[in-house]
């Protein structure tokens, strides 16, 4: 009678340990980027003397938070090169083409963290940006995180802004010139939880 009981008990705890183990496994919310109520946009020096403005329409993403153990979130942003957008078609044209973005050769643009830490009032991530062939560690100040919940849709954003040198990516530094070699890049980020 003993053997049973302490055999229940054991059976109970083991069902408790599962339970909570499966909890902790799942903390992370998931959530995807929503294109409409989100943007990727920059701003890079003309002559040194005025800004050209710019964004990419075409972009993906996704992110996960762990709230309890934030160095286990992760971020992943995905841009498509040709779909760059300055208000001007023959300029964009132009900024696909080898001496520049070389669209074809290097379709995507994409980060993917590999370290994330909580800050006061949001993340600083760490992760790998690869650009026009040429991958390079750098950290996001992602400012944000609060979830809202909308028309019965949890919805959670973040805002960062980035300088990037062009020569650091394997871009024809023949082109650096007219337009400056760093450019200004600011991301706002709205996710969707799955």
């Amino acid at each position: 009678m003993r053997r049973l009981i302490t055999t229940s008990v054991q059976t109970l705890m083991l069902g408790v340990l599962t339970c909570a183990l499966s909890a902790t496994a799942t903390a992370a919310d998931e959530y995807e980027y929503d294109l409409v109520h989100s943007s990727v946009s920059f701003k890079a020096r003309h002559l040194d003397i005025s800004w050209i403005h710019g964004r990419f329409n075409d972009v993906s993403g996704k992110f996960s938070l762990d709230r309890e153990h934030p160095s286990k979130s992760t971020f992943e942003l995905t841009i498509k090169a040709d779909s760059i957008d300055t208000a001007n078609k023959a300029r964009d044209e132009h900024l696909r083409q080898p001496d520049y973005f070389d669209t074809k050769q290097f379709p995507t643009i994409t980060f993917k963290s590999t370290k994330t830490k909580a800050i006061e009032g949001g993340y600083e991530v760490t992760g790998d940006f690869t650009m026009h062939g040429k991958t390079q560690e750098i950290t996001l100040v992602l400012m944000g995180g609060k979830e809202h919940d909308f028309k019965g849709t949890k919805r959670v954003a973040f805002s960062t802004e980035l300088a990037l040198k062009r020569s650091d990516y394997g871009f024809d530094k023949r082109a650096i010139g007219p337009i400056g070699d760093k450019a200004l890049i600011m991301i706002d980020c709205e996710g969707v939880k799955k």
